[in-house]
């Protein structure tokens, strides 16, 4: 794998560690701790070091560990062929659906703010507007609106 490759690897796998994340945000209210997964995965007997764990999470480094990903993949209850961005392996649903409630929450954020900023504008314009842009995020295909996710994400 060359040098670029890897890089890509990695912050591929990255972003597929933050999408879990979040998902379990949206699911328990709370983002798992290092602690919480790295006991889980001491339970199976595999470990995770905190670096490690920092550099996967941020796409710094490639990592290739089977057993590291299925332990991670049971944790997050996803199949490990997503974890690891196997060609051909479709988002789990519970992913697919948490995207589409963040996409949701971002135009209804973006709608509150137009209906603000605009100040009096009439109920016919305010439903054109919000006609607008859910055609918008309708029309956009999986990969944009994929792109779209992770530029809008913040993750430390």
């Amino acid at each position: 794998m060359s040098e670029i490759e890897s890089k890509t690897a990695a912050e591929d796998l990255a972003k597929r560690l933050r999408l879990l994340l979040d998902v379990a945000v949206a699911e328990t209210g709370a983002e798992p701790t290092f602690t919480q997964i790295a006991a889980f995965l001491q339970e199976r007997d595999l470990n995770l070091s905190r670096s490690r764990w920092t550099y996967m999470v941020n796409g710094h480094r490639y990592v290739q560990d089977s057993p590291l990903f299925e332990g991670l993949a049971a944790f997050f209850d996803v199949d490990p062929e997503f974890l690891v961005g196997e060609a051909g392996v479709e988002t789990p649903d519970k992913v697919s659906a948490q995207l589409d409630l963040v996409r949701a929450m971002r135009a209804a954020r973006v709608k509150t703010y137009a209906a603000r900023t605009l100040g009096d504008i009439s109920p016919n314009a305010l439903q054109a507007i919000s006609r607008f842009l859910d055609a918008e995020i309708a029309q956009t295909s999986p990969a944009e609106r994929d792109h779209a996710d992770d530029a809008g994400a913040t993750h430390s």
